[in-house]
């Protein structure tokens, strides 16, 4: 009997400990156990060390893969199967220069550092979703960061051992809690109304990548990182903020076009703000849930990928956890009649904004009435808008199918109402309609046929279509 009562003793005393922390599961700050990290530790490798199998996944990034609509191959998107207008609808700006296919996360400093478009004039704020470095270094230096010289900013964060965008941009480096470390994206939520003082596990799993994968801008003066969300996350919404908050704070423009003289908004990759609005978040479903899924590795531990890559090249462990009563070859084929579908409308609308850009390039020149210009004018920049807030995300319309269709379909309505402007106004002044369409499509050949990137952008203007701006961007350039 007294053995029975000893044993009892045992299994109550075993509870107790369980129960009050000793096994280091208990959920409180205090009695978490940690990595033995530092808390300002930045090393991809570091974390490695303790996370063999994870760090293995992030490796993966390395790899290099082209696909129908993306891919990670450090190409342009001037190429003939790409968007070899982007030379004509970015005149006038840097990403008309060079602007190339994102490559996976692990190569964020190399690209950031070779790109073109990075020139003496770039601001630390450049530098911001690129490195491991890049949130101690706004700690640091405060406001001052934002508009640092990207020069400077670079050698600080050469100087801490920066490493390309990885585990402690999304990791606390002491518990590995899930953690947003860009101010900007908690900033904007709370301008929004969202209450980011207790996110769920889920939302994390998610704000952890839109912290970057977003819209933004550069404050006008102090070049801070802004997202444009406190009036929604739908593309009008967002063209709505920079027309009014946005404009009243002093930020216009990114540049202005050097065809038609617009005043041009230059969307960002704005895969969160697309997703957020989709039917998938609408479903609960996180951006982790599909670009890191579980995976089992060496036989029988699970970890989550950190190998980020579209869902379509690991659909049996993506998709299929969710649809495992679909087929997934006919899922697959669901997923690319929607990518066919929406790209086929994105070049249409991507042609007849190049169109509306060269018929107000005709009205200025054949001097037609400035209100009218004006007005044409906004609705190329509108227009344009639509159309590459489509265009800049990722997805090739899959994040949210309807709703990208609807901007493409909001593009084309504003492209062609300049268009109608503009002819009314030309045939005012004796302009020959067709000879001008057939001068838009010698041009838009010639930019295509010229074989070297760099010089595509000359071909968008000539005699017939004088430019109307300077070269040189309106404000700091974007990566």
């Amino acid at each position: 009997m007294a053995r029975f009562r000893y044993g009892i003793y045992l299994l109550l005393l075993a509870a107790f400990l369980l129960i009050s922390g000793c096994s280091n599961q208990t959920t409180t700050a205090e009695s978490k156990s940690t990595t033995g990290l530092s808390k300002n530790e930045i090393s991809n490798v570091a974390f490695g060390k303790l996370f063999p199998l994870q760090y293995n996944s992030y490796l993966k990034n390395k790899k290099m893969e082209d696909t129908k609509y993306g891919g990670s191959i450090n190409r342009s998107k001037f190429d003939p199967d790409k968007e070899p207008l982007l030379p004509i609808l970015f005149n006038g700006y840097s990403f008309a220069t060079m602007y190339n296919e994102d490559r996976g996360h692990i190569y964020a400093l190399e690209d950031v550092r070779s790109t073109k478009r990075i020139t003496d004039k770039s601001v630390g704020s450049c530098y911001t979703c690129k490195s491991t470095a890049a949130p101690q270094l706004i700690k640091q230096l405060g406001d001052k960061y934002w508009n640092t010289s990207f020069d400077e900013v670079w050698k600080k964060g050469e100087a801490m051992g920066h490493n390309s965008i990885g585990c402690s941009d999304c990791h606390d480096p002491q518990t590995m809690d899930l953690r947003v470390t860009r101010p900007s994206f908690f900033k904007a939520l709370q301008a929004k109304g969202v209450d980011v003082s207790n996110p769920t596990k889920n939302q994390m799993r998610s704000y952890v990548c839109g912290q970057c994968h977003v819209e933004y801008y550069f404050a006008s003066g102090s070049s801070e990182v802004t997202f444009p969300w406190s009036k929604g996350f739908k593309p009008e919404d967002m063209y709505q903020y920079y027309d009014t908050i946005a404009k009243n704070q002093g930020f216009e423009k990114d540049y202005i076009s050097n065809i038609s003289g617009t005043p041009i908004l230059k969307a960002q990759h704005p895969d969160f703000e697309t997703f957020s609005s989709g039917p998938h978040a609408k479903a609960g479903v996180s951006c982790a849930d599909c670009h890191m899924p579980y995976e089992r590795v060496d036989g029988k531990r699970k970890i989550s990928s950190h190998w980020w890559t579209s869902p379509l090249k690991t659909m049996q462990t993506s998709c299929g956890q969710c649809h495992a009563d679909r087929d997934l070859d006919e899922l697959k084929n669901t997923v690319t009649d929607i990518q066919d579908t929406h790209m086929l409308a994105l070049h249409d609308a991507q042609d007849i904004s190049v169109k509306s850009h060269y018929y107000v390039n005709k009205m200025i020149t054949s001097g037609a009435d400035q209100t009218k210009i004006k007005e044409a004018q906004e609705f190329v920049r509108k227009g344009q808008w639509f159309w590459d807030i489509v265009a800049a995300e990722s997805s090739a319309g899959f994040h949210n199918p309807q709703g990208s269709m609807d901007s493409l379909r909001i593009s084309t309505e504003n492209s062609n109402k300049a268009i109608e402007l503009a002819t009314e106004e030309l045939v005012k002044k004796g302009v020959n309609i067709e000879e001008l369409n057939n001068q838009i499509e010698k041009v838009k050949q010639a930019v295509e046929s010229e074989k070297v990137n760099e010089k595509k952008k000359d071909h968008a203007v000539n005699s017939y279509f004088p430019p109307q701006a300077p070269v040189a961007a309106a404000a700091p350039v974007k990566k």
